[in-house]
C-alpha cells in the first residue's frame, strides 16, 4: 500500500471511486460518473486543494481530498471527500487517508481540520476517533432550489 500525493492525470479514477464508494451506505447517492469527475475536477482546480491516493498492486483505490481557507484564527482545512473502492471496504484505506492528511496538513500550519459527513451509521464514529466532534458554535443551513 502506497500513499501518496493525488495527481490530475487520476481525477477519472478518482471520479469513478466516488461515484462507486457513494453509492453505498449510508449516502445511498447517484452519481454519474462523469459528474463525479466534474466534482473533483473543480476541487483539485481550487488553487488550495490538498489530496492524497492510495495505491495498491498499481491500482488506486481511494483517495481523500480537501481545499483550505483562511479565517480570522488562521488557515483551516476542509475535508470535502474521502472515498475508497467498495472492493476494498474494511481493509484500513480510509483510517489511513485520514491518519496521513491530518500529518500533512498539520506540518502544512493549518490551524484546524473540518468535515461534513453524514450523522448516521458509522461514519460519526469513524471520525470521533480522529478527535473530531461535532462543533457547538455552528450549524450547517442549506435550501434548496
Amino acid at each position: 500500500m502506497v500513499i501518496q500525493e493525488c495527481k490530475r492525470e487520476n481525477i477519472d479514477r478518482y471520479g469513478e471511486i466516488y461515484a462507486e464508494a457513494f453509492a453505498c451506505e449510508p449516502w445511498n447517492d447517484h452519481w454519474k460518473v462523469e459528474d463525479a469527475v466534474v466534482h473533483i475536477k473543480e476541487l483539485m482546480e481550487s488553487g488550495v486543494a490538498y489530496g492524497l491516493e492510495c495505491v495498491i498492486d498499481g491500482e488506486i483505490v481511494g483517495f481523500v481530498l480537501g481545499t483550505s481557507m483562511m479565517f480570522s484564527y488562521g488557515r483551516t482545512f476542509e475535508i470535502n471527500d474521502l472515498a475508497v473502492d467498495p472492493a476494498h471496504h474494511r481493509e484500513g484505506i480510509g483510517r489511513k487517508l485520514t491518519e496521513r492528511i491530518l500529518e500533512d496538513v498539520k506540518k502544512q500550519g493549518m490551524a484546524g481540520v473540518h468535515l461534513i459527513t453524514s450523522h448516521g451509521g458509522i461514519l460519526p464514529g469513524f471520525y470521533e476517533e480522529f478527535g473530531f466532534k461535532k462543533e457547538s458554535e455552528v450549524i450547517l443551513m442549506g435550501k434548496e432550489l
